[in-house]
């Protein structure tokens, strides 16, 4: 296996050190913008001579189709944020590429009910070519990161293994995580969080279909296990809504975050100043005017998460509540995987939450490189056995749990 990864931030950088330690590939690629960026990710690897750096704009589709056959790489790991799925998604495919990504195409709210009913949901432009993807053979794994990705493994190993029916599968993710000197410094990329969290959330039920709420909307306290505790949840956007039903036989699926009320009175105040647009906006420069993207500002002005590990304590947690019918009697799991940040700082000197999507997409890349996982089309974690990947999971050091 011969691997392209675009995109050497935070994720990208905790992919590299994890697969550094694992023998099932033959090389990988690392490229970003920056060439900077991809030079000290493969610098921290002590010479492993599997590694090689590039600089690609994630962006330029004919440029990463040219750098997968330049280096004659089987697979293309997107580690980039949503607004390029859609341009590496399509040079995979016309690379002949397998593709994996950590997050989905991005969703646009209905135009007049934005709050009632679905728009373009998250990733409906690259269901809308599953077919072609299929008919060429190639395979398309989407969301296989953490949430989504092990969120949904457990949703697949809990209907095979755990029930004989399903009435809700709720994936309820927490923290407890603190760093000192900021007052509000978020543990991944702000970008990408002010998208879940401010675009309408969406639910599925048998019957209805996916419909979508208010963001921040109907709020629970969710007891999160290792020491973590209580925790406030609210609805928020994201993929294994829109994954789950797809592969898994469930009466309702949702997902809830844990963010706390600060956090989220945060976000208010960002979407009623308008900093949460994407589209640029002109504001003076030295040399003149300058467009700009006020979400670009925002996140220009905080702290970059995958900086944040050494001053970072607690604990992160991503799981899958589910609740059902086994052997005529009801039944209610959680399964989880924690990461306590001292434990990634001191092994992979990378922060709890990059290290936790990090990994889930190497062991992805592994189940695929030995024929445990294999398929055309695309397709999410779901579609494949759980057994596999949560075995190796646990061969990788990062055991889950079950409550």
């Amino acid at each position: 296996m011969r691997v392209l990864l675009v995109g050497a931030g935070g994720v990208g950088g905790a992919i590299t050190r994890i697969a550094a330690r694992r023998p099932f590939f033959e090389a990988m690629v690392v490229a970003d913008y920056d060439p900077a960026r991809a030079e000290a990710a493969v610098a921290a690897l002590a010479g492993d001579p599997r590694f090689t750096a590039e600089q690609v704009d994630a962006g330029d589709e004919a440029a990463v189709t040219r750098l997968l056959a330049w280096h004659r790489c089987d697979v293309l790991l997107n580690a980039t944020d949503p607004r390029f799925v859609m341009p590496l998604f399509r040079a995979a495919r016309a690379a002949g590429a397998t593709y994996l990504d950590m997050a989905m195409s991005l969703s646009r709210p209905h135009a007049e009910r934005p709050y009632e009913e679905c728009g373009v949901k998250l990733g409906d432009e690259q269901f809308a070519q599953a077919a072609d993807w299929e008919k060429e053979g190639l395979l398309a794994l989407v969301g296989m990161g953490v949430e989504p990705g092990l969120s949904d493994v457990f949703a697949r190993y809990a209907a095979d293994e755990l029930f004989d029916g399903i009435e809700e599968i709720g994936i309820r993710d927490g923290a407890n995580l603190t760093v000192d000197g900021y007052d509000f410094a978020p543990s991944f990329s702000i970008w990408t969080t002010i998208e879940e969290c401010l675009n309408p959330p969406v639910v599925y039920e048998t019957g209805k279909g996916w419909f979508t709420t208010e963001p921040f909307s109907e709020p629970e306290v969710f007891d999160f296990p290792e020491g973590i505790g209580p925790v406030e949840c609210v609805n928020v956007e994201h993929e294994e809504v829109l994954l789950v039903p797809r592969w898994v036989d469930a009466r309702r699926v949702t997902f809830k975050y844990g963010l706390g009320r600060e956090f989220v009175e945060t976000l208010k105040t960002l979407h009623l100043l308008g900093l949460d647009r994407t589209d640029p906006v002109t504001v003076p420069g030295p040399d003149g005017p300058v467009a700009v993207s006020p979400r670009d500002v925002v996140a220009a002005c905080l702290p970059d998460p995958a900086t944040l590990g050494e001053r970072m304590h607690g604990k992160t947690c991503a799981g899958t509540w589910v609740r059902g019918v086994k052997d005529g009697e009801p039944r209610e799991v959680y399964l989880y995987h924690v990461v306590d940040n001292q434990w990634s700082m001191t092994e992979y000197g990378s922060q709890a939450v990059v290290w936790q999507t990090a990994v889930n997409p190497v062991v992805a890349l592994e189940l695929l490189a030995t024929g445990a996982w294999a398929g055309a089309g695309v397709l999410g974690p779901e579609a494949f056995p759980a057994r596999p990947f949560l075995d190796l999971l646990t061969d990788y050091g990062s055991p889950w749990g079950m409550r």
